[in-house]
């Protein structure tokens, strides 16, 4: 899997619709209507985020590998 940094994923959540609620030092929080879930996407420069965390974050949004 291609690893993806904390900035880019918020490239991608957004283009698919998620909107930022706020932002609690280095972790913006997305929202989006008709979804339970949110997104909690750690932003640390442009280290790549954990496979575990990005493969959880890709089930919530509705993301697929191809989307990378």
């Amino acid at each position: 899997m291609k690893q993806v940094s904390g900035k880019e994923f918020i490239r991608l959540v957004q283009k698919r619709g998620w909107l930022l609620k706020r932002i609690t030092g280095s972790h913006h929080i997305f929202t989006k209507a008709g979804q339970r879930e949110r997104l909690v996407v750690p932003v640390h420069g442009n280290q790549p985020l954990k496979l575990g965390l990005l493969k959880h974050q890709m089930k919530i949004a509705g993301l697929t590998e191809a989307d990378l």
